[in-house]
């Protein structure tokens, strides 16, 4: 039995993979009494006296909701609210198990950006945080920057998760090849949520943006291109100072570092070698990376990573997003900044003690991971505010 048969069963057995527990039996006249009707009655008033008590009487400051609306979910693509499902539950599972955090998947299902920043507003109230997950760009950008004003933490983990455990790799993959962040040349495939999220971080964090290439599916971004929506040409203007064309084999010469959050297969070793000595390697199309790590050693890569836990250096977000909304819940964040996501990055990376070239990350059961994430987070939230 392989590991998608093996899950499809394990998920028809468990129907769900996750579920609602209460945190007091009721078993007589008194707990009713208590934690329903007449009882309740205090705390709603005191919460309708001071919104801040919400906080004090309910769940909301340690539950989150993950939401979708399907459209991009993992590499499947647009395959809509329900067949979303599985994958929300799997995040709320995680949220438990690594943050102790309570977290619910909510699946929408309309499509409309608009429709969906305004029904999450709607039901805000509840939630300490909230996660948005799986949602296609462009519409992801919109939805999140539109929900930054609500007073809890939002942060899109497709594009903030994923560049958040990047710059972590990265932060220890330069110490080991010896390299500056300021020198090194870096190409991008894919210009999705996850590359415009590893883009903007990477440029906060002090990398030359100017010697940043982005290729999407029709080939390198540069400023004579026509066909450019409105978040590539930003791009475009801030990257690629040659202004060089082509594809990823004209982009990829004399590259140091190549973050690949695309397609399977499209590089190939020959073009490995024409980077820089030591090169960086993040090949992170799932389930199958644009490269093998096998034979990007071949090509001469000194360090690779892919999205894959069958192989080292496994870019996995579940390093990220736990701690973050642990450290943002427990300090009452009122958004993650980029400061708190450096933080973050940071903190990853320094888990690893002695970082080589099979481990510039840590494990995702690594029990310092969590509780390190969440008091970098904490103390970059406090001194900003």
């Amino acid at each position: 039995m392989n590991i998608k048969e093996e899950s499809l069963k394990l998920h028809e057995k468990l129907k769900g993979k996750i579920e609602i527990r209460s945190k007091m039996p009721v078993k007589e006249r008194k707990d009713l009494s208590l934690l329903y009707t007449p009882g309740v009655a205090e705390p709603c008033l005191r919460i309708a006296k001071d919104k801040e008590n919400v906080y004090k009487y309910t769940m909301k400051g340690n539950c989150v909701a993950v939401i979708s609306d399907g459209t991009a979910v993992l590499g499947l693509g647009n395959i809509g609210a329900e067949a979303a499902l599985p994958v929300m539950e799997g995040k709320a599972l995680l949220f438990k198990e690594f943050a102790g955090i309570d977290a619910f998947p909510i699946c929408l299902s309309s499509q409309d950006p608009e429709e969906n920043i305004k029904t999450i507003k709607n039901i805000a109230p509840v939630f300490g945080g909230i996660n948005l997950e799986d949602i296609k760009a462009p519409e992801c950008f919109r939805v999140e920057s539109a929900l930054q004003d609500l007073g809890i933490p939002v942060m899109h983990d497709d594009q903030h998760g994923t560049a958040i455990v990047v710059l972590a790799g990265l932060i220890n993959s330069l110490k080991i090849v010896k390299k500056k962040k300021e020198n090194v040349k870096i190409v991008f495939s894919g210009a999705g949520a996850a590359a415009t999220g590893i883009f903007n971080l990477l440029k906060a964090y002090g990398f030359d943006s100017k010697k940043i290439i982005i290729l999407d599916s029709k080939g390198i971004i540069n400023r004579k291109r026509k066909d450019l929506d409105k978040n590539k040409i930003i791009l475009a203007e801030i990257t690629n100072s040659n202004n060089l064309e082509g594809g990823l084999k004209e982009a990829i010469r004399g590259a140091d570092i190549f973050i690949g959050v695309s397609k399977k297969g499209l590089l190939n070793k020959e073009m490995v070698k024409s980077m820089n000595s030591g090169s960086i390697v993040f090949a992170m199309a799932n389930p199958t990376p644009e490269i093998m790590p096998d034979e990007a050693k071949q090509g001469g890569a000194k360090i690779i990573a892919t999205g894959r836990s069958d192989f080292p250096n496994q870019v996995n977000n579940v390093l990220a997003f736990p701690g973050i909304f642990r450290g943002a819940l427990d300090c009452r964040a009122k958004r993650i900044t980029e400061k708190m996501k450096i933080a973050a990055a940071e903190a990853i990376a320094q888990v690893v003690s002695n970082p080589s070239p099979e481990e510039i990350i840590p494990s995702p059961f690594d029990k310092k991971v969590v509780p390190t994430v969440s008091e970098a987070v904490k103390k970059a939230w406090n001194e900003e505010n």
